[in-house]
């Protein structure tokens, strides 16, 4: 074991002898600081002191990489730190088993939304992490990751505000999952203080013309069919049908739940998953064990009953709007759904506007945001509220009086108080 001076000279110098693992330089001026040279030829500086009675050894740098001085300034870095108590071993094995922030992620879906959250929620939630969030700072150890990162991740989505906001959302979601777990630090939040995009509304209200259409659309595909698109100009083109009979009916499963969805507020699962089982016809309602929001009924006029009436029940299985597989829903409503609202001319128009304008109609007949809220199955008061600007009618007849009084007024007339119809409490 050579000591010395430990500078670039000697290191070169240094060699291991065959038939040993390894030689060491050891400085004489600054003690604990060495050079370490392996068979392969490979050399480094190292660091040596003893913590709890035992010798441990870190490895500082590659020769070559580090100089001789700029090894023996960390060197003394890390062996103050040692007389201050610290174990720079211990500290680096500890770095080390920080998991990555996609580590993390992937087991706040796998222990956190999949037993805690809707099936639909840890879809959505998978998508946009793997999609966005993961490739942007899933290689990072979670504790690396800054403010600026999810800054930069909220700047390259801000051609899609809504999905930029909720991938900002997600980051600080399990950032704080992380947090009771005490993996980090909740105050460290990196998405805290990121402004978000504003976002404009999505409701989209039908109009009295455009549910017309709607109905008539919805009668054509179950009578005598809706048109379909053909393309005159395509190499198949002279094999057509003629232009009077390019169309098609649709199922009438489909249509049911087209019609389901407007006649009673419910969402889309809500009523394909729907089960025979759960409808009480003598109450009008279906039971539903299980809803976004738990528990819930939903309510059915005389129009979505009839509605039920009209469908047949598919023998083995248990569901409403019944699937081409066996004892299965309908998966999904997308193709029907695009050739209605194409054939009704509501281009633009989501099945989830559905809900809105069944909302809608009730708020323009005043019937109350809290009765509302019930029918669709809100858990907050705050989720029904936007439609409050819909509820017009105490307004109306309130601006009516109003006006009534000081056009008399001004006309030298005696003022007419027209009496106010007393208007519900919300």
């Amino acid at each position: 074991m050579a000591q010395g001076r430990v500078t670039k000279r000697a290191v070169d110098a240094l060699y291991c002898e065959a038939g040993k693992d390894r030689a060491f330089l050891w400085d004489d001026a600054l003690a604990g600081f060495g050079a370490v040279a392996f068979p392969t030829g490979r050399k480094a500086y190292v660091a040596q002191y003893r913590k709890d009675g035992r010798s441990r050894r870190v490895t500082i740098g590659e020769h070559g990489r580090l100089t001789p001085d700029e090894a023996r300034s960390q060197a003394k870095v890390i062996l103050g730190a040692v007389e201050k108590g610290s174990d720079p071993i211990a500290e680096r094995r500890a770095a080390r088993a920080v998991r990555t922030f996609g580590q993390v992620a992937e087991n706040f879906l796998s222990l956190h939304v999949a037993a805690k959250r809707k099936g639909r929620t840890s879809e959505e939630y998978s998508a946009l992490l793997r999609g966005h969030v993961l490739p942007a700072i899933g290689a990072k150890r979670i504790l690396d990751v800054r403010r600026a990162d999810v800054a930069r991740l909220h700047a390259r989505m801000a051609d899609r505000p809504f999905q930029a906001n909720r991938a900002v959302a997600l980051v600080s979601a399990v950032w704080n999952w992380a947090a009771r777990r005490d993996e980090v630090a909740l105050a460290d939040n990196p998405a805290k203080g990121i402004e978000r995009y504003p976002e404009q509304g999505r409701e989209r209200f039908l109009t009295s013309e455009e549910l017309s259409r709607l109905g008539d659309a919805l009668r054509d595909a179950e009578t005598i069919g809706l048109p379909w698109a053909a393309d005159e100009g395509g190499p198949r083109a002279k094999h057509l049908a003629k232009p009077d009979n390019r169309r098609i009916k649709l199922d009438p499963f489909a249509v049911a739940a087209i019609r389901l969805l407007i006649l009673t507020g419910a969402r889309l699962r809500e009523i394909l998953d729907a089960r025979w089982s759960q409808v009480d016809l003598e109450r009008g309602v279906i039971f539903l064990a299980d809803s976004k929001t738990g528990k819930k009924p939903i309510y059915l006029s005389a129009a979505a009953q009839a509605v039920l009436a009209s469908l047949p029940r598919i023998e083995g299985n248990p569901h409403i709007i019944a699937g081409a597989k066996e004892g299965a829903p309908r998966a999904d409503l997308k193709k029907p759904w695009a050739a209605v609202k194409r054939a009704a001319g509501l281009e633009g128009v989501r099945l989830h506007d559905l809900r809105h304008s069944f909302a809608s109609f009730g708020a323009g007949a005043s019937l109350g945001l809290p009765i509302i809220g019930k029918l669709l199955g809100h858990s907050q008061a705050a989720t029904t509220h936007r439609y409050a600007h819909l509820d017009a009618d105490p307004l109306r007849r309130a601006v009516d009086t109003i006006g009534a009084t000081i056009s008399a007024a001004m006309d030298g007339g005696k003022a007419e108080v027209v009496p106010l119809s007393k208007v519900p409490r919300r």
